[in-house]
């Protein structure tokens, strides 16, 4: 939840909606088969042409879609081999309590952008 409330709090223009692997926003887009046992796993859907991104290449979406230094971030990351980003963003997920800490519960603002 400490991600979704970073790209919460730094996506001004409010484009970005978040959902649950588990819920009916997912099952809708057939994206469930994406949730990894134990967590860890994002998934971004770009909706206006369906287009899935996963892991690695989720961030990269993410980066551009929230612009400036994060585009810049996304470029950088995106010069790597897509098993080295892959690889790099299992690492930071399986270890993400020890690297952020436990989860905080969504505020109302947060609360009305999570799609079930």
């Amino acid at each position: 939840m400490r991600s979704v409330r970073l790209v919460y709090e730094y996506d001004e223009k409010g484009l970005i909606e978040f959902a649950p692997l588990q819920g009916g926003l997912a099952e809708k887009y057939e994206l469930k088969g994406y949730s990894e046992k134990g967590g860890g796993s994002m998934v971004m859907l770009r909706e206006e042409d369906g287009e899935v991104f996963t892991k690695g290449d989720a961030l990269i979406e993410l980066g551009k879609s929230l612009g400036g230094v994060f585009w810049a971030l996304a470029f950088g990351f995106s010069i790597f081999p897509k098993h080295l980003r892959n690889g790099l963003y299992d690492l930071v997920a399986k270890n993400r309590y020890k690297l952020a800490g436990s989860c905080e519960l969504p505020d109302e603002g947060l609360r009305k952008r999570i799609r079930e």
